[in-house]
């Protein structure tokens, strides 16, 4: 069977099982964070779990790179450069700055794990390997413009959102706390606003199947966490602006 036809079976199937997960997470919080408990089986450190969650997307991304045949050029050391930007900080930089202590499960891990091998595959295959290639001329084409814009706006959001909710413990603190200023203005949950922001992006600027299928999945997994934590955060503190929507300002 050539690769090809693997490759769409599979990302027909990933793109089917979005759909299930959005589902599924409705009712069954993902068990990481304030979520976590001892349901979701042995648990490590959150530090190396997040670690191992997010290398496949490192490495399975630049391994596709390097043996592709669609790699010279301008726009696709781009797509590289704008993956890396996002997953080397998430993969190498993001743990080290965790101070929250609750352990992550196995199970959330190897889940990660998972997705994360796929997805990247899907995507790198299909920039390197699959797609038409991308000339030069596409630096000009005002979706390659504007997915960028979206995603670095995207980036901006994420970053910023994960720095006010890290400053808001001292190391080694465990309590949670109201996180106030930048997106937090407007939603309870602004670094998946701006993650659903980034693959989004991504998906125009890459004008692909593949890219669209990884935005929708960023939603379907991201936009029912961000509702259980709004509806946490709501529950657990009586003072919770009332105003402050879960993920989209002043819709969702």
């Amino acid at each position: 069977m050539d690769e090809i036809v693997t490759y769409n079976f599979l990302m027909l199937c990933f793109g089917l099982a979005s759909a299930l997960v959005f589902i599924a997470l409705f009712f069954i919080p993902a068990g990481y964070g304030q979520h976590a408990n001892k349901k979701w089986g042995p648990a490590i450190n959150n530090k190396l779990g997040w670690f191992l969650m997010e290398l496949p997307t490192v490495i399975v991304y630049f391994y596709y790179f390097i043996i592709g045949d669609n790699k010279s050029g301008l726009i696709p050391l781009i797509f590289l450069g704008i993956w890396m930007l996002h997953y080397c900080q998430r993969t190498f930089l993001f743990p080290l700055l965790i101070r929250g202590t609750q352990p992550m499960p196995i199970t959330i891990i190897l889940s990660g794990i998972t997705f994360n091998g796929i997805n990247a595959y899907l995507q790198a295959r299909w920039i390197y390997t699959f797609s038409p290639s991308y000339g030069f001329n596409w630096l000009f084409n005002p979706f390659f413009i504007t997915g960028v814009i979206i995603f670095l706006c995207g980036f901006v959001i994420n970053i910023h959102s994960d720095y006010i909710i890290r400053n808001l413990r001292e190391p080694g603190e465990n309590e949670y706390k109201i996180p106030y200023g930048g997106m937090f203005r407007y939603v309870s949950c602004p670094s998946y606003f701006g993650e659903i922001t980034e693959w989004t992006g991504w998906a125009i600027m890459t004008w692909s199947f593949p890219g669209l299928v990884f935005a929708i999945w960023t939603f379907a997994n991201l936009a029912p966490r961000a509702r259980t934590n709004h509806l946490w955060y709501i529950n657990n503190f009586t003072d919770y602006p009332k105003k402050r929507k879960a993920l989209i300002p002043f819709i969702f």
